[in-house]
């Protein structure tokens, strides 16, 4: 039994409206979640993404190739039960930014740093209102308390979708501003996904890269990618 894997049984895979937004349906059945909840989404255009995934199925179904499959389950199944824990975790990320521990040495990193980082502190001033200040080394130092609430009260106020698809924009960043910054359009995804790994891409240069570590980095990449499109997708139009 264990052998066992599920193998397409449909011919088409199409959207529909249904209450509280769009589903999708193979052959008239409406899909479930893992937990056997119906998936419904917000938009047509995230239903569309799903159902181009369940129809892109060939003999043995694959959830590796469904990511938006995977994050419409994690809305539903997931954050939807634990909306306000996901909101604390991913908001917890505020008083300890990535962005704010900077290096002492050596002076090139330091500049690299300040120059790609600054830029994105000076972002959430003006777009979040917060004004978070960088530490020299990595050992914590608390925020302001009012910067990391207003900091909380809007990852709070993202919806169950958007929960789940900015969950992975910050945790694979390791920064709750980079995470806004995409989830807002401050830069192009890439762009901000180039930014977080600074450290990684110095290290790099200095000593060599490594072929374990640049596939997983491109693994890491395309989760992010497609985290920064599910949060688009949830929008509604």
């Amino acid at each position: 039994m264990r052998d066992w894997k599920a193998k397409r049984f449909w011919k088409e895979a199409a959207v529909v409206e249904a209450e509280g937004g769009y589903t999708v349906e193979l052959d008239g059945r409406g899909i479930k979640t893992p937990a056997k909840r119906a998936l419904v989404v917000p938009t047509r255009a995230m239903a569309q993404k799903i159902a181009a995934e369940w129809q892109a199925q060939d003999g043995v179904i694959n959830p590796d190739t469904m990511p938006a499959t995977k994050t419409a389950n994690a809305a539903i199944d997931k954050v939807a039960l634990q909306h306000a824990e996901v909101a604390d975790m991913l908001a917890a990320y505020g008083d300890c930014d990535l962005l704010c521990y900077r290096a002492d040495s050596p002076a090139e990193l330091v500049a690299r740093q300040a120059e790609q980082w600054d830029p994105m502190l000076e972002w959430a001033r003006e777009a979040l209102g917060v004004s978070l200040q960088t530490r020299v080394g990595i050992m914590h130092e608390p925020q302001s308390p009012a910067d990391v609430a207003r900091l909380s009260a809007r990852t709070h106020a993202l919806s169950n979708f958007q929960l789940a698809a900015f969950h992975d924009l910050v945790s694979l960043s390791g920064s709750l501003i980079l995470g806004f910054a995409a989830a807002l359009d401050a830069k192009e995804a890439e762009s901000i996904w180039e930014i977080s790994r600074l450290d990684e891409i110095w290290q790099a240069e200095q000593w060599g890269n490594d072929d374990e570590a640049d596939a997983l980095a491109a693994v890491k990449k395309t989760s992010f990618l497609h985290a920064k499109l599910m949060f688009d997708l949830s929008v509604p139009e």
